[in-house]
């Protein structure tokens, strides 16, 4: 190896000074903004239904409510920095979900039991379908920490039940860890 000290160049490869204005090297996109932009034949908009009193609109009501119109109605700012946007893709098909019947969404215990199936998962308790386990005692932890975050934020917010619940499902998930653990 020789002892001969090798040049370094250094290229600022930024678009803009440090006081906002476009590079000489960038000029030529400034000119291209500035061109005239062919316009895009517009779209008739739909008329707006009028709602039927005021209430909170349901899901299948919010559902059918298509943004779109009034996105095109509204005129478009955009920065002369920027490239035009490209034309919105077709609207997809909206899902309707059902409401679900009262009583009968999913509740606080749906809420923990899915974040302790994680748990048990990856204690080794719980065979996946290949026959194999999961065991993984980091994610264990993380999740045994997510359930104990639920229980501080949610503090003084629940039913008895609920908090004797998660207190006693802590508990024994946390016992199961430290099984594990060793």
């Amino acid at each position: 190896m020789s002892n001969e000290s090798k040049e370094i160049k250094v290229t600022d490869k930024r678009m803009f000074t440090p006081d906002g204005k476009l590079r000489e090297e960038y000029r030529f996109l400034d000119e291209k903004s500035t061109a005239p932009e062919p316009q895009a034949p517009a779209a008739e908009p739909e008329p707006a239904a009028a709602p039927p009193a005021p209430r909170a609109p349901t899901r299948k009501e919010a559902a059918a409510a298509d943004p779109a119109p009034a996105a095109a109605a509204a005129p478009a700012r955009r920065s002369s920095r920027q490239p035009p946007p490209p034309p919105p893709p077709e609207a997809p098909p909206r899902l309707e979900l059902p409401d679900p019947p009262p009583g009968m969404g999913p509740s606080f215990y749906d809420l923990v039991a899915v974040l302790a199936e994680s748990v048990a998962l990856y204690l080794g308790d719980v065979e996946l379908p290949d026959g194999q386990d999961a065991e993984n005692l980091e994610m264990a932890r993380l999740h045994l920490d997510l359930l104990d975050i639920l229980r501080q934020k949610t503090s003084g917010n629940l039913s008895a039940q609920e908090s004797a619940f998660l207190e006693d499902l802590l508990y024994r998930l946390r016992v199961r860890y430290v099984q594990k653990r060793g």
